[in-house]
């Protein structure tokens, strides 16, 4: 088959999602490697650290104290990267010269939040069986819910399929925000590799007046094909053809498939995708949800299981915006991203750099190779055999 030679020549694979190349040169995994290695993570850590500020019943930076939570606390972030607030900013006027033209600014306000995923301050996804994870669903699904612009078809949808928002402290998301914002991005960094802070399991939520660039990206690209196409979804497609050809499947179940993209720019890079249309959190119902916990859980492990390490990555969903046009909403597809940065072992990592900052992203193993890695990492989680 032509595509088995891709294995052993250098090529440039297309990604529809974005409109953009990866260059993809199998070859060089032989390479040896001297460069820098990261620190491979066994540090053990208590149930409950008392100087964690993320931890029940203890005191956070602002002086908060956490409450004695037992699933999933959420709370408006201490530093937030946008504020609700701020001085109002009024672009000049356009008068044609080179400053109005080429130096432009716009003013962009919100709210981040920080949501734990469990009490233990000693587990991550990973860690977490499927059932414990679904209640973190349901809290994404809660605050996506409250933000919700009241005029999107998204709002019919949510009202039977969600619960009324709860639990949040430090500024109640039962008060409704003080404007309408544009889009939410739900993610989580783990590991110190990513940047992340604090070992305790959690993620951030960001609500924004503007769309952001890489899901304004991935918009564009949807409507685009569901134009040209008559009406199919991009995404939809995408999945039921990895599904039947299988060599990028790591793990599916009936609502969702989880593989190494045919695009994907990480050495271990997975997407989950909705196998229907589900435009947002507010469209998945109790079986999605427990389906979508369960490719959380098994993509986790196997990340793990894979160097024996607690394997770091950014992972985000991508979704219908808060806010938008009947088309941007129907030709939204609910699909996750993992970016996880180790290449070769715990060790070594891949680095975006020099070509991939100057000309275009380039990997060396492929997303088959990855894939085949992936899917002999499953059974139990590695550490619980140690």
């Amino acid at each position: 088959m032509p595509e088995a030679l891709l294995d052993d020549i250098s090529h440039r694979r297309y990604n529809p999602l974005r409109g953009s190349w990866v260059l993809v040169s199998p070859h060089r995994t032989k390479r040896p490697w001297q460069g820098q290695q990261e620190a491979s993570n066994r540090i053990e850590l208590p149930s409950h650290d008392p100087s964690c500020y993320l931890c029940p019943g203890n005191k956070r930076a602002q002086g908060d104290v956490n409450p004695d939570y037992e699933s999933t606390f959420v709370f408006v972030n201490d530093y937030a990267a946008v504020r609700e607030q701020q001085a109002e900013y009024e672009p000049p006027a356009q008068d044609g010269s080179l400053a109005t033209r080429l130096l432009k600014a716009e003013s962009t306000t919100g709210k981040c939040y920080v949501i734990t995923f469990s009490p233990e301050h000693n587990v991550t996804l990973a860690d977490m069986p499927a059932s414990t994870i679904v209640p973190v669903i349901n809290k994404w699904t809660s605050i996506y819910t409250s933000h919700l612009d009241p005029h999107s078809p998204l709002a019919e949808a949510a009202r039977p399929t969600t619960m009324p928002p709860s639990g949040i402290t430090n500024g109640s998301l039962n008060s409704q925000p003080k404007q309408q914002y544009r889009y939410m991005q739900i993610f989580e960094n783990k590991g110190q590799a990513m940047g992340c802070s604090n070992p305790h399991p959690h993620g951030q939520i960001w609500t924004t007046t503007s769309l952001p660039e890489e899901p304004e990206s991935e918009l564009h690209h949807l409507k685009q094909y569901r134009r040209e196409q008559g009406g199919s979804h991009l995404l939809k497609d995408y999945a039921k053809l990895e599904s039947e050809k299988g060599e990028r499947t790591v793990f599916e179940n009936s609502s969702f498939w989880a593989g190494c993209p045919w695009w994907g720019t990480w050495p271990f890079e997975i997407m989950v995708v909705a196998k229907e249309h589900k435009r947002a959190l507010v469209d998945l119902d109790e079986r999605n949800k427990e389906d979508l916990a369960e490719v959380i859980a098994e993509i986790t492990k196997r990340y793990d299981n894979l160097f024996e390490t607690s394997f770091p990555y950014s992972m985000g969903i991508h979704q219908a915006p808060l806010s938008g046009t009947a088309e941007e909403i129907d030709a939204s597809h609910f699909h996750m991203h993992f970016y996880p940065p180790l290449l070769r072992s715990a060790t070594v990592r891949k680095f975006l750099v020099g070509y991939e900052m100057m000309a275009e992203p380039q990997r060396d193993i492929t997303p088959e190779q990855a894939a085949k890695r992936l899917r002999d990492c499953g059974g139990g989680l590695y550490r619980r055999k140690l």
